[in-house]
């Protein structure tokens, strides 16, 4: 498709920083975060709402950020993610689409993916709300971060059926499950969850991310242990892992 025939888009953030959650924490990334969402999780901490404009990172881990002008087309996109690169060589693991919930945005998707995919892999941070949209991108996508939205956390209803056809698309790739939890998650979900998982594959990893609100952790170690536990006994590939971006203070 020519340049000038893709889609603009309407872009929150676009910024180069440490992947804070999930198996990749650690891992440099180049974020691109769009607005909207299906969903209005209670703890959500992210503004998806659209702007008329973007914060774009001057220079690549220098968190000084200059606003361009919404929608943004594709090419000044594709510029700056290949002068990173190339300023950088190596030192990103991949492009983190995320939100909000990227996959409402779909069709830009479809067109975007492709050609950002040349310069780095592909990552997308997404609520699995959506199976629809994803098995349109999915031979777009490298890396799949799936949330199983807890109805104790997110104040919204558990779509379990979704959640599993979801994830049955997102094993196509890499992926892993995330669950947000808290003091209120009981383990009734947290089996549930583990049982979904282990009917897709038992070789999934299920992440337990600790909610933080304000920069805190509001739940004991003890009952994360307690809850890790609890899923090993049905699938042992399980981890604990804050959101650690927000204790380094990054992006």
């Amino acid at each position: 498709m020519p340049t000038q025939l893709i889609p603009k888009a309407n872009l929150l953030e676009i910024f180069s920083s440490i992947q804070g959650e999930g198996v990749l924490v650690g891992c440099r990334q180049i974020f691109l975060r769009f607005p909207d969402c299906n969903l209005n999780c209670r703890y959500c901490d992210t503004d998806f709402l659209q702007s008329k404009t973007c914060q774009v990172e001057s220079s690549p881990g220098t968190g000084k950020l200059d606003k361009l002008e919404n929608p943004l087309d594709f090419a000044t996109i594709e510029n700056l993610i290949s002068a990173w690169d190339s300023e950088l060589p190596d030192a990103h693991h991949s492009i983190s689409i995320t939100g909000g919930e990227p996959l409402v945005h779909q069709q830009l998707l479809s067109s975007w993916l492709p050609k950002l995919r040349k310069i780095l892999p592909i990552y997308l941070e997404t609520n699995g709300t959506l199976p629809d949209q994803l098995v349109t991108l999915i031979h777009h996508l490298d890396w799949v971060s799936m949330d199983i939205k807890l109805h104790s956390l997110t104040g919204e209803r558990t779509e379990w059926d979704i959640h599993r056809r979801f994830l049955e698309i997102a094993n196509l790739t890499n992926c892993y499950v995330k669950l947000v939890v808290g003091d209120e998650t009981p383990d009734l979900e947290l089996q549930l969850a583990a049982d979904l998982v282990s009917t897709v594959s038992k070789q999934i990893p299920i992440v337990l991310q600790p909610v933080t609100i304000g920069g805190q952790i509001t739940i004991a170690t003890k009952r994360l242990l307690q809850m890790q536990s609890l899923i090993s006994e049905i699938n042992s590939n399980v981890r604990v892992i804050p959101q650690t971006h927000r204790f380094m203070g990054v992006l």
